[in-house]
């Protein structure tokens, strides 16, 4: 009840001064130039994020209080420039350590008065979740880490798959094993997933999202692009002149946040100029 009342909180008729403004860029394509000056164009807004404390394990105390958000685009891609204050870089997975993460979520249909909940969408109220990992912006960066990169300690006498079969050495082979698309080779730092309520996320068979972060002085400033229209029945459509809402959430992997654990927001009036 509480995730549906938020979902109806708020709508796309909303005042343009209220509203975050997607400004028209030059150019065609994916856009990913975080330290661009286009960016200076767009007007900002800071959108306050909130305690996550509908799903456990909650997070009534989290690391993010608000995020600084600028949107553009070129008539063919959306990006959306986050920037927020985070004084540790957490860009690697080890145990008992996790990485930052920051992800804006899109209703597939934006219908005023009956968009889905913010959190994850719900049944029948499908939404687009573009999540960007810090982790998989250093394995881009600076090449997928070894066994010791992570554990310089780790003993390794023999590899499952040096003395056996693949098939059967995949058991031993971890996520990648069960095709997790988690552990694939990342080609994009940004996850294209979709959901419709809690425990429903899932990874889209079509990668259509793109983005690229950049931690400096103590500030993570993260692009986030994606089409503005594809085929997919997953994936929003945006146009010209037309209107949606967007919702944010944040992970500090320093302060141990992860899944449910993070900061979030309702929805915010976007709005694309023509």
């Amino acid at each position: 009840l509480t995730a549906a009342a938020m979902a109806m909180a708020v709508t796309p008729a909303f005042p343009a001064e209220t509203a975050l403004q997607a400004i028209r860029v030059q150019g065609h394509g994916p856009i990913l130039d975080v330290e661009s000056t286009m960016w200076i164009q767009a007007k900002p807004m800071n959108v306050a994020m909130l305690p996550q404390t509908v799903a456990t394990p909650n997070n009534p105390k989290p690391a993010v209080s608000e995020l600084k958000v600028r949107a553009v685009h070129n008539g063919q891609w959306l990006a959306l420039l986050i920037e927020w204050k985070d004084p540790t870089k957490s860009d690697r997975i080890v145990v008992d350590e996790f990485g930052d993460q920051v992800a804006v979520e899109f209703p597939i249909q934006s219908k005023p008065g009956a968009m889905p909940s913010p959190m994850m969408g719900n049944s029948g109220g499908r939404v687009n979740i573009l999540q960007w990992r810090a982790a998989f912006q250093h394995d881009i960066d600076k090449g997928e880490p070894q066994v010791r990169d992570l554990y310089p300690n780790a003993l390794v006498d023999l590899y499952p798959d040096q003395v056996l079969r693949t098939a059967d050495a995949r058991p031993y082979t971890g996520a990648l094993g069960v095709d997790n698309p988690i552990s694939r080779p990342k080609a994009s730092p940004v996850l294209d997933q979709m959901a419709e309520g809690f425990g429903s996320m899932t990874v889209k068979p079509d990668q259509h999202a793109d983005g690229k972060g950049v931690w400096k002085d103590g500030m993570w400033h993260v692009v986030i692009t994606t089409p503005m229209a594809t085929e997919s029945a997953s994936s929003p459509r945006f146009e010209p002149g037309g209107s949606t809402v967007a919702a944010f959430a944040v992970w500090e992997g320093g302060s141990r946040e992860v899944g449910s654990r993070k900061a979030w927001s309702s929805w915010v009036p976007l709005k694309f100029a023509r």
